[in-house]
C-alpha cells in the first residue's frame, strides 16, 4: 500500500437477498469484494440484525462496519463501494428504501466534506427532507451517524475511539447519547 493512504470507516447492510444468498452472505462477499491492491481490510465489526425502519417496511437488516486504508481519493472509494453494491444487485429506486447491499462511508481520514457550510446543511436537514432528498455530492462524515445505533453499535467494535471530526464526540459518547431501546434493537447475529 502507498505511503499517501487514508483510513476510512465504512458501514454495511442489506436486507433483501442477492443471487439467492441471505444478506449475512452478502455482506461477507461485498467485505470480500473490497480487499483490492488500492484498499486494504483494516478490521471488520461482528454481524448484527436490526430492524427494518421505519418499523414493520420490510425484512430485518443485517449491518456490520470495516476499516479500510486506501489510496484512493474518497470519490474514487465512493465510486468503487457504488460498484460493489451493483455487483449485488443494489437498485437505487427508493431513498431509504430494502436492499441488498448498502455500503455507506462513514469517514474519510476526518475528512469534512464538501465544506463546514455544506456539511451542516445536510447535518441539520429535518427528517422528512431528508427521506426527500438526496445530496449531489460527498458529504462527510456520514451527516446522521450520530443518530444511529445500527452503525454505531457495529463501529464500537472496531473503531470506538474514532471522534467526529465535527461533533468532537467518539463513537462510544455517540452511542451513549441514543436511547437505550435503540441500541438494544442491534442484536449480534
Amino acid at each position: 500500500m502507498a505511503v499517501n493512504c487514508k483510513s476510512a470507516l465504512i458501514a454495511l447492510g442489506g436486507n433483501l437477498p442477492a443471487d439467492a444468498d441471505a444478506p449475512q452472505i452478502t455482506l461477507a462477499k461485498a467485505i470480500g469484494a473490497l480487499q483490492s491492491e488500492d484498499i486494504a481490510l483494516r478490521s471488520v465489526s461482528r454481524f448484527f440484525q436490526t430492524p427494518c425502519f421505519p418499523a414493520g417496511a420490510g425484512p430485518d437488516y443485517v449491518n456490520a462496519a470495516v476499516s479500510v486504508e486506501t489510496a484512493l481519493s474518497a470519490s474514487d472509494l465512493l465510486a468503487r463501494l457504488h460498484d460493489i453494491e451493483a455487483q449485488f444487485a443494489r437498485v437505487r429506486a427508493q431513498r431509504w428504501g430494502m436492499r441488498t447491499l448498502d455500503l455507506d462511508l462513514v469517514d474519510f481520514g476526518g475528512a469534512v466534506l464538501p465544506d463546514a457550510a455544506g456539511y451542516a446543511r445536510w447535518q441539520g436537514l429535518p427528517l422528512e427532507q431528508q427521506m426527500q432528498e438526496a445530496p449531489g455530492q460527498l458529504i462527510l462524515p456520514h451527516p446522521r451517524i450520530q443518530d444511529r445505533a445500527f452503525v454505531l453499535v457495529p463501529l464500537a467494535d472496531i473503531a470506538p475511539r474514532w471522534c467526529h471530526p465535527v461533533l468532537q464526540k467518539s463513537v462510544t459518547e455517540m452511542l451513549a447519547q441514543l436511547p437505550e431501546q435503540d441500541i438494544a434493537a442491534v442484536t449480534p447475529l
